[in-house]
């Protein structure tokens, strides 16, 4: 007679240890509301797995090589990502981090704390290892969920013989009445779901506030903000699976209440019209995201060698090609002070790489560390990039 078991409902033994909650208790206490579900999973079988460890990178990355990598990389976003039986953990933090970055952007006034999640997961439970994943994958959503102060507004599971994936999206209902007259019908404004501890009448809309391309404004600073404090790490990346590597570690994403910070400061540039253009850093790194802000018309120069000095790292190809979630602005030069004022007085770490470049529609990338700074980047990292970097 087959067992019967549920994904959900039933207990966990993870290399012979059993679990204290089911994967339903964990997520049922990221819910807006907690729901009281005793009793509803005790004739489920429990599920026997054991977690799959990493194996190590084979393949040594190059700097010469970063234009080969980012076409590489490039030519895969958009694609649809299995979450690793090796790093779930890291890769659900990431795929929440996502949604909410490119929340960021959109129109309305709204703050992190207004926003909740809808959780999917589509898993393969057959092979061994995919349930264990798939239980670390809820410790994880739930542990970063609750650090970031917001919640989930419904979660689900659906068996599937193919794929390992976690999706996340932010909710959103109706606007109330009474908002009716104060939002252009035109731009599709939505109201989040009812966050225990959001702001009154938040707003936020189907479509973006400002561009994702870069103006062609040769004065203007591009300046990249990581949203955590974890160091750069391949493993996970779209580039180690366009090369067949694992990449050794992932980035240890979790510092949910850095995340908080940065969003803030950032959604509040924002709707203050201070960004010229933005773009999410996640699938693909930083590169990838700076790529495609480019236009026929419009490049960029960046040196990354400030970023490279503050976290002590040798490595460009991590600074360049790591999915730590972070952000791209563009600002105006006559912004930058204020830019600037506002991040130290947040404790932000921020970073300016480099203006864009008319004509091209390129990124051109400088990585050494410590000889010196050239061309129009010399006052930069020379000056205002060291207080970017407190």
């Amino acid at each position: 007679m087959k067992e019967k078991t549920s994904a959900l409902y039933s207990e966990y033994i993870i290399d012979g240890i059993p679990m204290r909650f089911t994967p339903a208790d964990i997520l049922d206490g990221c819910l807006e509301q907690e729901l009281d579900r005793h009793g509803e999973y005790e004739e489920y079988n429990p599920i026997v797995d054991e977690s799959t460890d990493p194996s190590p990178a084979t393949v040594k990355f190059e700097s010469q090589n970063i234009q080969d990598y980012l076409s590489l990389t490039s030519s895969m976003l958009g694609q649809s990502r299995n979450c690793p039986a090796t790093f779930p953990e890291e890769f659900t933090r990431s795929r929440i981090a996502k949604a909410l970055l490119d929340t960021m952007w959109m129109k309305g006034h709204f703050r992190l704390s207004d926003l909740t999640l809808l959780a999917k997961w589509r898993w393969n439970p057959r092979p061994i290892g995919n349930m264990a994943a798939f239980y670390s994958s809820v410790e994880a959503a739930a542990d970063y969920i609750e650090s970031l102060g917001i919640c989930l507004n419904s979660y689900s599971f659906t068996e599937s013989e193919k794929c390992c994936q976690t999706s996340f999206k932010v909710a959103a209902t109706e606007r109330p009445e009474d908002l009716e007259d104060e939002i252009d019908s035109e731009e599709e404004i939505d109201l989040p779901g009812n966050a225990p501890f959001g702001s009154p009448h938040p707003v936020i809309g189907r479509r973006r506030s400002l561009p994702d391309k870069l103006a062609p404004d040769p004065d203007s600073w591009i300046i990249f903000i990581p949203f955590d404090s974890c160091e750069f790490r391949l493993g996970n990346s779209l580039l180690c699976k366009a090369l067949g590597q694992n990449g050794d570690t992932a980035p240890e994403i979790g510092d949910g209440d850095y995340f908080i910070d940065c969003f803030e400061i950032v959604r509040e540039f924002v709707e203050d019209k201070v960004v010229l253009s933005g773009a999410t850093v996640g699938d693909g790194g930083l590169l990838a995201a700076l790529n495609s802000m480019c236009t026929e018309e419009t490049g960029a120069s960046i040196d990354i060698s400030g970023i490279m000095n503050a976290y002590d790292e040798d490595d460009a190809v991590r600074v360049l090609f790591s999915e730590v979630p972070g952000v791209l602005i563009q600002i105006k030069d006559i912004d930058y002070d204020y830019a600037d004022a506002e991040f130290l007085l947040q404790d932000i770490a921020y970073y300016p790489v480099g203006h864009p470049v008319k004509g091209g529609g390129s990124v051109k990338v400088k990585t050494g560390r410590g000889g010196g700074i050239s061309d129009i980047l010399q006052s930069l990292l020379g000056s205002q990039a060291l207080e970017g970097e407190d």
